[in-house]
């Protein structure tokens, strides 16, 4: 058996999500604590009480799903005993979950790993007038269609590949003038459906430039260690190490394609079985089956998860 651990991002937070760890464990209430203080704010109230529309907010979504994904890491090491460099091969992370699998690995402290979720959501937001941007999934086709779709679509506007999640779901980018050419420009190309995705700003597209910027003057500000295992980058859908490049992979994510199908199909052509996904909801675990069947995944986000995924780590 081969392991990795995956951290989810923006749309799995719930209002809720990490209470009962928080209330189970000390080392997971104090990840809370060190998030609050960091930030200025008592983002754990936001966490755990909502309501949901505030906690959806990107500024907040970033931080909080990064808090409960490090909150189930410290309880499985200081509480368990359990060992991220000896047990697992490969950690990633989908989005903003790419800097919790940093901090997961030690790359980033806790506290500076806030502070960035927390500017880049800010400057993700800023980036783009509310309503000039939007996003669109589509279902029913992969990547090289996809493509051909985001062209066709575009039509002078930037329309781009966001994320390629899986074989058959693809989330195209852009301004909103061209996501709203999608469903037409789809049906050339075999979209079986181009389904809106409720999001604030045009995430993964060149429209965020202006916010890549600002992640690049506060990532040259931070202390970037060698992380205990390697990093499979989105951009890059391969692993990372080195400081500077985990800097500067980070900036280009900004504007760039999450390769997550990819990033998946690259563990598992390097040996691994088993994934498990670190923090709250499943969604990774969903991708990783119809990405890879032979994959087993796995989601750790209670207390009672964290009891079953140690049955089979140790």
């Amino acid at each position: 058996m081969a392991v990795a651990f995956v951290f989810p991002g923006q749309g799995s937070q719930d209002v809720g999500m990490g209470r009962d760890l928080a209330l189970t464990y000390k080392a997971a209430a104090d990840v809370f604590a060190e998030v609050d203080e960091a930030l200025g704010q008592k983002l754990s109230q936001i966490i755990w009480e909502g309501p949901k529309e505030t906690l959806t907010l990107t500024e907040n979504a970033q931080p909080a799903l990064m808090a409960v994904s490090v909150a189930v890491m410290r309880v499985l090491e200081r509480e368990k005993g359990f060992s991220l460099a000896d047990k697992v091969k490969f950690v990633a992370g989908h989005s903003l979950g790419e800097y919790s699998a940093l901090a997961a690995a030690g790359a980033f402290s806790l506290a500076d790993t806030a502070r960035l979720l927390r500017l880049r959501g800010q400057a993700m937001q800023k980036a783009v007038p509310v309503g000039q941007g939007a996003m669109t999934a589509l279902l029913g086709v992969g990547i090289d269609a996809a493509r051909k779709v985001a062209e066709a679509a575009a039509e002078g506007d930037v329309c781009q590949v966001a994320n390629d999640n899986e074989p058959t779901q693809v989330v195209l980018s852009g301004h909103k003038s061209a996501i709203d050419r999608v469903p037409e420009a789809g049906k050339a190309f075999g979209v079986r459906r181009a389904i809106p995705l409720p999001v604030s700003a045009p995430f993964h597209c060149a429209l965020m430039q202006p916010a890549a910027d600002a992640m690049a003057e506060a990532l040259a500000k931070v202390e970037v260690k060698k992380p205990a295992v390697p990093v499979v980058a989105n951009v890059l859908a391969a692993p990372i190490s080195d400081p500077d490049e985990i800097r500067r992979r980070l900036v280009e994510q900004v504007t760039g394609t999450v390769r997550w199908r990819e990033c998946v199909l690259y563990m598992a052509a390097n040996g691994i079985t088993d994934v498990y996904e670190i923090g709250s909801g499943k969604v990774l675990s969903g991708l990783a089956g119809r990405i890879d069947k032979a994959l087993k995944a796995m989601p750790v986000g209670t207390p009672a998860d964290i009891d079953a995924a140690l049955a089979g780590l140790v």
